[in-house]
């Protein structure tokens, strides 16, 4: 009774069919639509889920409490829902739950060195063939940049990492850190496409073995060096500093923590790029289903905490790009090459395993398209003057990363 009017109150629109264990159907929306049939399997899961359906929904679906009738899937069910609720709540009710999330998510999300590599570890250590499900060759696990609409995600996921090198403006020689190097795929392409010389830190130790090899296949172990570290206990002074889909695991309370850092480790003349999920609703929680089972002590912030702890640690802002549905297209391939890849998934792990991970990269994407989620690029320099006064260079820089004479940088530093 409960979840039924909880439902009641969510879906004005669209088709939603729901079959309670005991074989009661109800229907919710305005029927028009595609139809989603949802079976819960046993008495108790309605009740759970009206009670603390950001938790419980999750949970009910990874074990199989909860069933969506084909050829729907868990894709259209959560599509159905955040597409009617947008940035708002469940309720009142929920509102409150909210608010007492967002108070205690300095305590949630504190990350000192030792634990922060416990929270990567459980992520990223997984078998290492689970990513290669789905992701590219390149094992980018960050939005792409789709430049054309008719983009492969191979060929997204290179635009990104020149669009965000273009930004950088790297010259032959220069010294660049990548903090959250991951499998290795931006410092390589940094160091073969821009001449750069590349220190990476991961706290994966997976990342950090696949990274290792990498460089060694490449030929390029004298000029990119991969560290299991964390960016924190570094001393040494870059040019450059480069970060994608990291500061999501900072958490808030390290936000200015990490600003000071960046700061501390450029040059006088030195240049970031930090590249992160955001938020644009303003500050908010994190999805507890995501902080219990995916991303432990992780956050997606809202521009104005970021831009506030940037202020306060002395670094300019000098440049922000907002990219709105890249990621949700890059979610949408990703989760399309598990789904074809699901059998071999099951076989690394479990079913269960499996539909945890359908439930992340549908919730995911469906964030993106429903639920004011974004990527922010932001560009910060010691100097007010290091860089060109029009952004004309982003462009320039991009256009010849993208030429045939591909790479002209490395040649040009030869």
């Amino acid at each position: 009774m409960l979840f039924s009017s909880l439902l009641k109150t969510i879906i004005k629109h669209g088709a939603l069919t729901v079959v309670s264990a005991d074989g009661r159907t109800r229907e919710f929306g305005d029927g028009k639509g595609r139809r989603v049939t949802v079976r819960l399997h046993d008495k108790s899961v309605a009740t759970e889920m009206a009670l603390n359906p950001y938790l419980k929904l999750g949970e009910a679906y990874v074990d199989g409490r909860l069933t969506i009738d084909p050829p729907a899937t868990i894709y259209e069910f959560l599509d159905l829902l955040t597409a009617n609720l947008g940035t708002r709540f469940a309720g009142p009710v929920f509102e409150i739950y909210g608010a007492l999330r967002r108070a205690k998510r300095r305590f949630d999300q504190h990350n000192p060195i030792g634990k922060a590599q416990k929270n990567v570890a459980h992520h990223y250590d997984l078998d290492g063939g689970i990513y290669d499900l789905f992701l590219d060759a390149d094992k980018q696990y960050s939005c792409a940049y789709f430049a054309r609409p008719d983009m492969t995600l191979e060929e997204a996921q290179t635009a990104k990492k020149r669009h965000i090198a273009a930004k950088l403006r790297i010259e032959p020689g220069m010294r660049v850190l990548d903090i959250g190097c991951g499998w290795g795929g931006m410092a390589l392409t940094l160091a073969e496409e821009a001449g750069a010389e590349v220190v990476g830190v991961t706290l994966s130790h997976e990342q950090h073995k696949v990274a290792r090899r990498r460089a060694e296949e490449r030929g390029l172990a004298g000029r990119v060096d991969f560290r299991l570290q964390d960016y924190r206990t570094l001393t040494e002074n870059f040019d450059r500093v480069v970060s994608v889909g990291m500061f999501e695991h900072v958490g808030v309370g390290h936000h200015r923590e990490y600003f000071n850092r960046v700061r501390e480790l450029l040059t006088d003349d030195g240049v970031a790029l930090i590249h992160t999920i955001g938020r644009l609703d303003g500050p908010g929680s994190t999805n507890p289903w995501i902080a219990k089972y995916i991303f432990p002590g992780g956050y997606i912030p809202a521009l104005s905490e970021v831009a506030g702890a940037a202020e306060r640690s002395g670094v300019w802002m000098t440049d922000v790009e907002v990219l709105r549905l890249h990621y949700a297209e890059t979610l949408r391939e990703w989760r399309r090459r598990f789904i074809e890849k699901r059998e071999t998934a099951a076989r690394i792990y479990d079913e269960k395993f499996c539909r945890m991970w359908e439930f992340y990269l549908a919730g995911s994407e469906t964030s993106f398209r429903n639920e004011g989620m974004c990527v922010f690029q932001m560009q910060l320099a010691r100097k007010i003057e290091t860089l060109p006064l029009t952004r004309d260079y982003m462009q320039d820089e991009e256009r010849t990363f993208n030429a045939p004479q591909q790479p002209r940088r490395l040649l040009a530093g030869e």
